[in-house]
């Protein structure tokens, strides 16, 4: 056992697992590489923190995301064997052991991927969702550093999607036991990749991940997300208020087919019913892309009226509700004149030198929630309200010295 980690060199689970060492850390627990003796083979022990058990919102996140990924059965989502509590009230999750690099890591070590590449790995990651979104459940935290890359079944880039801590159930009765949902006007999430409903802490659908998938994709393609941002809450305000920047404008130096950008268009629209409507629908339109096509498929081609302005249908998508920004024009993002900066080392050159990342945050997931309002109130209201404000206490001055002067 080691002076430094105390699961190091431990058996648990009356023997079954011998954890060998720590292949990765966060601020709640730790990734642990253990073999399995009666099995003969490597495994890989997420173990939670004991301080953090009696975070119930924690554990609850935890516990969730060993329920959701035990229900999924999809090869490119990664496998959950077990999971439970240990003897000293540590929570574990056993799941298969990985060996690679995820999206972020290859990005920024290889520069930006060749378009057909990238749609390869996209095309996976779309097949599990569309596994996960058929059951009810939705990812709700997907980034390049949750999309990992593998070396199985004959493929340099098998594609494998971890963390579905922040998943959530929808569109299904809950059971007992079923996956717990979280308050509307919670903000959940990794604020780089966050949909627009999904950063105001509305009602989610699967759509939601399908918008965080073309930001992944996006971001995969130039080595820079379409906004630019020095926090999150910048970032929050950019998926709400701001349109992102064509893939001209981000990678004015790398040339890509007319329909990509009609892809992006539509995937990232601010409105979840104008986007497309499923994994599959999206991993389709991207390889109308790759087939050299010029317009969107049929089943997902937008409708002739789809440039006017519109109020979502009470009972369409649940995302439907117009976010703030839908109550005027997005705004446009200019390209930006100067390299954005990066708390990340550069990256080593490839056959396309990676750009750096568009924040020097670091992209984690918010694990406690951001309580928003409900809708946030248009800059042009705020400023008629400020206004107004300043009249009526000019009028209460004028008032006010008139009855002092009798």
């Amino acid at each position: 056992m080691s002076a430094q980690d105390p699961f190091i060199g431990r058996d648990i689970l009356d023997g079954q697992f011998q954890i060998l060492q720590k292949i990765g850390k966060g601020g709640m627990g730790a990734v642990y590489k253990a073999v399995q003796p009666a099995m003969n083979r490597m495994v890989a022990v997420k173990i939670l923190h004991p301080k953090f058990t009696t975070r119930r919102d924690l554990a609850s996140r935890f516990r969730r995301e060993a329920r959701a990924m035990s229900h999924l059965t999809h090869p490119n989502t990664a496998k959950v064997f077990l999971y439970g509590e240990l003897d000293d009230g540590s929570l574990y999750i056993v799941m298969e052991l990985l060996e690679g690099k995820n999206m972020n890591q290859t990005v920024r070590s290889e520069g930006p991927m060749p378009l057909d590449r990238a749609v390869a790995i996209l095309r996976q990651v779309c097949a599990a969702l569309a596994e996960a979104h058929a059951a009810g459940i939705i990812h709700r935290d997907l980034k390049p550093e949750n999309v990992f890359l593998c070396q199985q079944a004959g493929m340099k880039d098998y594609a494998k999607v971890l963390d579905f801590g922040l998943a959530k159930v929808t569109e299904r009765e809950m059971r007992p036991g079923s996956i717990a949902l979280t308050q509307e006007g919670m903000v959940f999430g990794t604020p780089e990749f966050m949909s627009p409903e999904q950063a105001q802490g509305k009602k989610l659908t699967a759509v939601s991940d399908i918008y965080s998938l073309a930001v992944i994709l996006y971001e995969a393609l130039t080595g820079k997300l379409p906004f630019d941002a020095k926090s999150g809450m910048e970032f929050i305000q950019h998926h709400v208020m701001t349109k992102p920047l064509t893939l001209a404008q981000r990678a004015p130096n790398r040339t890509f087919p007319p329909l990509l950008q009609a892809v992006f268009d539509k995937a990232l629209e601010k409105d979840p019913a104008k986007r497309f409507p499923t994994a599959l629908e999206f991993s389709n339109a991207l390889d109308a892309v790759l087939a050299g096509g010029t317009e969107l498929p049929a089943s997902v081609a937008p409708p002739v009226a789809a440039q006017a302005p519109r109020s979502a249908a009470p009972n369409s998508a649940p995302q439907s509700q117009q976010p703030a920004a839908s109550q005027g024009a997005p705004q446009s993002q200019k390209p930006p004149s100067h390299q954005p900066h990066s708390a990340r080392p550069p990256p080593s050159a490839g056959p396309h030198s990676a750009p750096a990342p568009s924040s020097s945050l670091p992209r984690e997931s918010l694990d406690s929630p951001v309580s928003l309002p409900t809708s946030a109130p248009p800059v042009k209201m705020l400023a008629v309200v400020a206004v107004t404000f300043l009249l009526v206490g000019a009028l209460m001055a004028v008032v006010a010295m008139r009855l002092l002067a009798k």
